[in-house]
């Protein structure tokens, strides 16, 4: 293990400018200048807005999944709800909002499991991890213009074994699990 202490340079910001602007999040150029170097130069950064994802528990201990077309991977991909966080929306809010537009399922309780950031190499945006509690299907889905979810409940530790099997692999969803794992631990721990 390196001991080295040294601390890397936090760059000092400046301008930005939009570089191309998309439907879903803008490229900025962001220039950045090293404070102890004096070089700078300019940075590509996706300006996009802050997402949510929701592990939906159902009062018999399944997570609510989400099956969805993905143009990015021209495939298909196993997740949990979620979506973009409009400006101003509370992220728990919005978890549920998301929740109920994807699958129709609302819950009895709902709160914050953490933040990740999707890629801090060149996003500025927050990911917002929300569990659900007592989720049950109670509404019709409510799907945006290009959605089209089919919806499935399973077991909490089949989708964990999905999960190490490789059958869940977007990296948000890997990362609501990882952060719902103690709460699960607990849960089975009190059975």
């Amino acid at each position: 293990m390196n001991s080295d202490s040294t601390q890397p340079a936090r760059w000092e910001k400046g301008a930005s400018r939009v570089l191309a602007s998309t439907k879903v999040f803008d490229v900025q150029g962001v220039s950045y200048r090293h404070p102890v170097r004096g070089t700078g130069r300019e940075f590509v950064v996706i300006d996009a807005p802050d997402w949510v994802n929701v592990i939906a528990l159902t009062p018999d201990h399944q997570l609510v999944l989400v099956k969805q077309f993905r143009f990015g991977i021209d495939a298909f991909s196993w997740e949990i709800p979620g979506g973009v966080i409009e400006r101003g929306e509370d992220p728990v809010a919005a978890g549920l909002r998301e929740l109920q537009e994807e699958t129709g399922f609302t819950g009895a309780s709902a709160k914050l499991l953490g933040r990740v950031n999707p890629n801090p190499a060149i996003q500025n945006n927050t990911c917002h991890l929300v569990l659900v509690e007592g989720a049950v299907r109670t509404t019709a889905q409510e799907w945006d213009a290009d959605e089209e979810i089919a919806v499935r409940t399973l077991p909490v530790d089949e989708v964990y074994a999905w999960a190490q099997a490789g059958q869940i692999t977007h990296a948000l969803v890997l990362n609501g699990l990882l952060l719902f794992a103690p709460c699960w631990a607990e849960l089975k721990a009190a059975r």
